[in-house]
């Protein structure tokens, strides 16, 4: 089957997070795409729908079986079935971890830029956000292993959150590098919180790692969050699992999931992930190729009508990270994407959110149909024109 991309999809007045804007703005920010789902979770969800009974959910074989095959098939990693737990969503999962797993005034370790709600799930819940940036060569980025250890020997650092792949730069950690993180984290008592969420949003021909999968170590010293919801662009329907190998580990994450009620599908959530891993896989493959080449096109464009700007280059999610530092008369990208914003209504994440060495980055969100992507270059120009000559 053919799956269409192109057409757009009218999302204002649908309680959108992502589209509740000005008439005149378009919104490239958020992690959320503007596509339809694959038809196959839509079909899933409008039979349960049709049901018409919509009491308490359990979770049963099938849910775990799809989760199973899809990491197996697709991933090489053999998840075994007690070592999963189902979770509302990735950041309840991340934030019910935090706070079962540390203790107030603790260090909760991050590679910044990163994704900006780590910095909540840390911070609301009483624990300190101890940042290790990452290193940044003006075309790609790498893991300040000196720093990370510094840091990590520290004995109030109790865990690290590991984004991989890494939103927002896009990067796919290799074997070795994860290997590395592996066995810093075990000589320092550091336990890994690993966020892959953004697995699946990989260029064509391009893989991800699962951290648990890479030694012994890394799996008996690990947490790992997954989900369909980015995707399939199913967030709304919040639906996640969390993966803990390790017996102890396990039976103290599924005491917090159920304290703090995180724990329990609603009556879509368990249909629409074993639609999504049983189904979706041509329409992912599809989405995958799409989002390349929006990707390709972007990257040309910014090479030929603006280069001040430049794209930093990696291969997974549909978020890209754009350096600014060429842009003249800027000194923080966050005045820029206002400036953006206001002059064309363009609405881009400013960098400086993701923690420290964001300053100068803007992020962009290319899961939209490609006429957006152009109209949203286009404005980019305009804005960064107008940007530099005031």
């Amino acid at each position: 089957m053919k799956y269409n991309f192109d057409t757009p999809i009218n999302r204002r007045n649908t309680n959108s997070l992502k589209w509740d804007i000005a008439e005149n703005e378009l919104p490239m920010w958020v992690a959320d795409m503007d596509f339809q789902t694959a038809p196959e979770i839509t079909e899933a969800i409008t039979k349960r729908a049709a049901h018409g009974v919509f009491g308490y959910t359990i979770v049963p074989d099938e849910w775990y079986e799809a989760y199973i095959g899809w990491w197996k098939n697709r991933h090489a990693f053999q998840i075994e079935k007690e070592w999963m737990m189902f979770c509302t969503g990735v950041v309840p999962a991340i934030s019910s971890i935090v706070r079962k797993m540390t203790t107030v005034g603790e260090n909760v370790l991050i590679q910044t830029p990163v994704y900006n709600i780590f910095f909540n799930s840390i911070v609301n819940n009483g624990r300190n956000v101890l940042q290790s940036p990452l290193k940044y060569d003006g075309t790609a980025y790498t893991i300040d292993f000196a720093d990370l250890e510094e840091k990590l020997s520290n004995p109030q650092t109790t865990m690290m959150i590991l984004c991989n792949p890494h939103n927002p730069v896009g990067k796919i950690w290799d074997r070795d590098t994860l290997e590395k993180i592996g066995e810093l984290c075990w000589k320092h008592h550091v336990l890994v919180l690993s966020d892959e969420i953004h697995c699946d949003l990989t260029a064509p021909g391009s893989a991800y790692i699962p951290f648990a999968s890479v030694s012994e170590t890394c799996r008996k010293n690990s947490i790992t969050c997954i989900a369909p919801t980015k995707a399939f662009n199913i967030a709304g329907l919040q639906t996640a699992a969390v993966v803990v190998p390790d017996e102890t580990l396990r039976h103290k994450v599924n005491r917090g999931l159920n304290t703090d009620e995180v724990a329990e599908p609603n009556v879509f959530a368990v249909e629409a992930a074993v639609a999504a891993f049983t189904k979706g896989e041509p329409w992912l493959e599809q989405l995958r190729a799409y989002i390349y080449e929006n990707r390709q096109c972007v990257k040309e464009f910014l090479e030929k009508e603006l280069p001040e700007i430049k794209l930093v280059s990696e291969n997974a999610t549909y978020l890209l990270w754009l350096d600014c530092n060429g842009v003249s008369g800027c000194e923080d990208a966050s005045g820029l994407a206002e400036f953006v914003r206001k002059k064309t209504g363009l609405y881009l994440s400013a960098g400086g959110q993701y923690g420290r060495g964001g300053e100068m980055f803007l992020r962009m969100n290319i899961a939209c149909p490609r006429e957006s992507v152009k109209d949203g270059l286009e404005r980019l120009k305009e804005g960064c024109r107008a940007y530099m000559q005031k």
